[in-house]
């Protein structure tokens, strides 16, 4: 992936966004660009024209944090895009590292990770990377993402879901909000590893197969996701809505840990439990399938 490419579209889509009238700048009659000119981010920004039409062709390797902390405030983005714009940066730098990088083919986790999903009993628990695959999992996991583990290849890969399979449009009843959010952590994790070539090669295919995914990637949205509701209609015990939490494991940098769990005494948390009670009989321990027993029924509230 180009980076300078990255850098230029991105911050070119930024500058469309914010119109005079946001930044306390008078519009005037004769503007022929969407958003701000590029003198007027110049100018909030402390810099010169010359130095900031640099850096939005790309040429940014070399900014100081101060330079690119100036540039967010111009662009008035928000945490995600701030530290994305970082991120750019950095991949940029000559004396970059390159990040740690696993094969999500061969990656096993640690038993003791394994352990610690499989205590979360009233739940999903699963890692998955920024990628979008789902590389360890607990048994509710399994059988919530029941539909992605009996997708095409391995590992299971949520982006590849939403996109190609038909089944996603059931599964998340506010598809769009789906299909956006799986968008904006791709592009998160494109400016983060811009030379992570399993990354590139989902992106190409996502891209190649999906208008959907095509309109949404060239808008370089970027998003935390950290924390939340969502709701799904699962395929055996019907809709519900939960809480998430995404947590940034420490000893494997790049992998999230995420637990979704339904309200207590919900409706949701009833299905939850129904959901458990098959999987039980379905897996019997995580990662083991069998031969299911017969659906439970949702229950009507």
């Amino acid at each position: 992936m180009d980076n300078r490419a990255e850098v230029r579209e991105f911050l070119t889509t930024r500058r469309a966004r914010v119109t005079p009238d946001q930044v306390g700048l008078p519009a005037g009659s004769n503007r022929r660009v969407a958003g701000l000119r590029r003198s007027e981010v110049a100018t909030l920004a402390g810099v010169s024209v010359e130095y900031y039409t640099r850096l939005e062709r790309g040429g940014i390797s070399g900014a100081s944090p101060e330079v690119l902390e100036s540039i967010a405030r111009a662009l008035r983005l928000d945490d995600a895009e701030r530290a994305h714009l970082f991120d750019l940066a950095h991949a940029a730098s000559p004396v970059a590292r390159p990040r740690k990088r696993r094969n999500p083919k061969c990656w096993t986790p640690h038993p003791s990770l394994q352990w610690t999903l499989d205590a979360v009993t009233a739940g999903p628990a699963f890692v998955r990377n920024g990628r979008m695959d789902i590389l360890a999992v607990n048994t509710l996991a399994r059988a919530f993402y029941k539909d992605v583990f009996d997708g095409p290849g391995q590992p299971p890969n949520n982006a590849r879901f939403t996109f190609l399979d038909e089944r996603a449009r059931d599964f998340y009843p506010d598809w769009e909000m789906f299909a956006e959010a799986t968008v904006e952590i791709l592009r998160t994790e494109a400016g983060r590893d811009p030379h992570n070539k399993e990354l590139h090669d989902l992106i190409g295919e996502l891209g190649t197969r999906s208008d959907e995914f095509r309109r949404r990637w060239g808008a370089h949205n970027v998003r935390r996701h950290g924390t939340g509701f969502k709701t799904f209609r699962h395929p055996i015990v019907g809709e519900m809505t939960l809480a998430y939490e995404g947590l940034e494991m420490e000893a494997e940098p790049g992998l999230t840990l995420t637990i979704y769990t339904a309200e207590p005494g919900s409706a949701s948390a009833e299905r939850m439990q129904l959901l458990a009670s098959w999987a039980a009989g379905e897996y019997g321990t995580t990662g083991a399938a069998g031969t299911a027993p017969p659906a439970p029924q949702p229950t009507d509230h």
